[in-house]
């Protein structure tokens, strides 16, 4: 009895090995494999200032004079001058917010001021609000050009008084400064995607 109860569990473990052989053939072609590749192109960061990807740069107020009356290439009352500052995003695919700040203003002569967009300033310094904003990634032209202007009257003032007053600060000014020096930072940051 035992003989037969193997041979028995033997011939059930064969026959169900070959009915599974037998289905899986069947299922086997009725079944379909289909590969691919996922792909995601990846937008283009591109950012400059003055056609250099630096964020730092230095601008000589004396290089940017308008007319021959420096003396030793120093500027001095009655110079004036202008100077651009260029953002450019052209080969970007995404928004950009862009940040322009001057730091480290040392040695400023009190009557040299500076003129954006026809307002004057008395600092460089005041002018960062009004240069900071951002490129619309679907702009036809993603280049922002901003043109700062300088000047130091050779006499300020209205009155005989203020003049004279003034002449006297411009005086002690060019006898006191050697260099007139600022920092400009310019950051440029993807601006957060809009959902």
């Amino acid at each position: 009895m035992r003989k037969k109860k193997v041979i028995l569990i033997a011939i059930g473990i064969s026959l169900t090995t070959i009915v599974i052989f037998i289905c899986g053939q069947i299922y086997a072609k009725y079944n379909t494999k289909i590969t691919g590749e996922g792909l995601a192109p990846i937008a283009t960061w591109n950012f400059q200032v003055n056609d250099q990807k630096e964020e730092v740069q230095a601008i000589n107020l004396a290089s940017t004079s308008n007319n021959e009356t420096l003396l030793n290439n120093k500027i001095a009352p009655g110079t004036s001058g202008s100077f651009d500052i260029i953002v450019d995003g052209s080969d970007s695919d995404v928004e950009i917010n862009y940040e322009i700040s001057f730091t480290e203003e040392n040695n400023k002569p009190q009557n040299l001021k500076f003129i954006y967009d026809n307002v004057e300033y008395n600092s460089i310094i005041e002018l960062e609000d009004k240069l900071s904003g951002k490129i619309e990634a679907d702009n036809q032209t993603k280049i922002k050009t901003f043109n700062i202007q300088w000047k130091w009257n050779y006499e300020t003032g209205s009155t005989a008084e203020e003049i004279a007053h003034n002449d006297l600060i411009d005086t002690q000014d060019m006898q006191l400064i050697q260099n007139y020096t600022f920092k400009i930072c310019i950051t440029g940051k993807q601006a957060e995607p809009v959902v």
